[in-house]
């Protein structure tokens, strides 16, 4: 069992148990065989041996707790996260409050660990120290920040080459899918339509500095006044983290972000929580640092298939790549028969499927053509296997359902308006077929005209 930390201190950041759904409280557990998604479960469900689907309640565990000491013995890891919030809710040096919020060490404790371990600390002074060399560095070089603009703030980005100069933001109109996606904001104003905790100021709509206001009310009305300031700095520091970051122009960032690989994105997401109580250049190193780790970790695997194999140099290694890719294709050609199968019933589809074959075995790259005699591309057929009402089929109106691509919930329902209409009438037209039934006016001709056939329903 390993004794693994989660530094998230509200239970509504975490999933909700898959036993009993109620949010997690530490320690909880974690499957280590059930994956990919984490599957938590609470105490109770664990101990009565909960399984669901694959997990089994033999499967190996963790145990997930932030019950341990990070940087000295006496604060626990949930506690140094609770003291970095606490801090950056009350501000540094007001430690009384921060004791308050923390309520399980005094102003004393509170000051003393965080002078020892965050500001005294000789690691983080080191630390600090080469990133002011290196923004140093970057300072004299090309390497500088490309604003956005008349835009309020900067978007940082790190380029090996002298930035070019930039568009202006867009100004979408109101309501559109792009104003959405940027959360109301406008470039012009530097604003948002709606900001955050957006009724701050009902507080105060009603409130009036008069004289003969006794000391009780008017120290109540600066009380008031003091916790609409705090709200207001709360207000400015999410935007700032906002547009230290560059989040408001989202499509772009979810471009940046596309460029890393799959495994990197999704420890940018489980890590942009963090990116609150950092720089974003120093963010971005840190998510840099991993890209280049993952890479390094791919190509070592690459070096060591070429040492199972028994290459031994670089010429050989582009050989062995050659001779695989060309495996692959092979396996690949075999494995295309599969896509045929299903389009054994129309004669054109296995005809487009000859030719690409033939294509690809003489060497060349098959030209995707539809070979119709109306000119129009015909669909595959529908393939049933597994649809609710199949079962209630005929082989014929199956067929009919495959080539029509008509679920056969839909074709039942269908069929039976027209025999109630058939019956009610004592007879049935197209034109009422086609009323009752409103899809496709040739598929419904085929129904029509399949039913007509099968003595289902007459004319009239």
């Amino acid at each position: 069992m390993d004794r693994l930390a989660s530094f998230g201190n509200d239970p509504f950041d975490k999933p909700p148990c898959r036993g009993c759904s109620s949010y997690l409280v530490e320690p909880y557990i974690k499957c280590a065989e059930c994956g990919p998604s984490p599957f938590l479960l609470c105490l109770q469900c664990f101990t009565r041996g909960y399984e669901y689907k694959k997990h089994q309640s033999d499967h190996k565990y963790e145990i997930m707790t932030s019950d341990f000491p990070v940087l000295e013995p006496g604060w626990t890891a949930q506690e140094e996260m609770a003291l970095l919030e606490a801090v950056m809710d009350c501000g540094f040096g007001n430690w009384q409050d921060v004791a308050y919020q923390m309520r399980t060490k005094t102003k004393e404790e509170c000051e003393g660990h965080y002078m020892k371990n965050f500001i005294n600390n000789p690691l983080f002074s080191s630390t600090l120290l080469s990133l002011r060399q290196m923004e140093d560095h970057l300072s004299r070089t090309a390497d500088t920040a490309i604003p956005f603009k008349l835009w309020p703030f900067v978007f940082v980005i790190m380029s090996s080459t002298a930035p070019a100069a930039t568009d202006d933001p867009p100004r979408p109109s109101f309501d559109s899918q792009v104003s959405r996606d940027m959360a109301g904001y406008m470039p012009a104003r530097a604003d948002f339509m709606e900001e955050f905790d957006n009724y701050a100021e009902w507080d105060l709509k009603d409130i009036d500095f008069v004289d003969d206001d006794s000391d009780i009310l008017h120290a109540l009305k600066v009380a008031v006044v003091d916790i609409y300031h705090s709200r207001l700095e709360e207000r400015q520091r999410r935007k700032k983290i906002i547009r230290d970051h560059g989040l408001i122009n989202l499509r772009k960032f979810q471009i940046l972000e596309r460029r890393y690989p799959k495994e990197v994105q999704d420890l940018y997401d489980v890590m942009r929580r963090f990116a609150r109580v950092v720089g974003p250049i120093e963010h971005d190193k840190f998510i840099e640092s991993h890209a280049l780790e993952f890479e390094l970790r791919r190509e070592i695997r690459r070096l060591q298939e070429y040492r199972r194999e028994g290459i031994q140099s670089f010429c050989g290694a582009k050989v062995y790549e050659r001779v695989k890719r060309i495996r692959e294709d092979e396996r690949r050609k075999r494995n295309m028969l599969c896509d045929v199968l299903q389009y054994i019933h129309d004669a054109r589809a296995c005809q487009q499927w000859l030719h690409k074959q033939a294509a690809i075995d003489a060497g060349i790259t098959p030209v995707v053509t539809t070979i119709t005699t109306s000119g129009r591309r015909s669909a595959p057929p529908l393939n049933l296997t597994g649809l609710p009402g199949t079962e209630k089929l005929n082989e014929r109106e199956k067929e009919l359902c495959q080539v029509v691509r008509l679920v056969p919930g839909a074709y039942l329902e269908y069929k039976q308006a027209l025999l109630n209409e058939c019956r009610r009438q004592g007879g049935l037209r197209l034109a009422q077929a086609r009323s009752l039934i409103k899809i496709d006016v040739n598929k419904t001709r085929k129904i029509y005209d399949f039913l007509i056939k099968e003595g289902y329903i007459n004319k009239a």
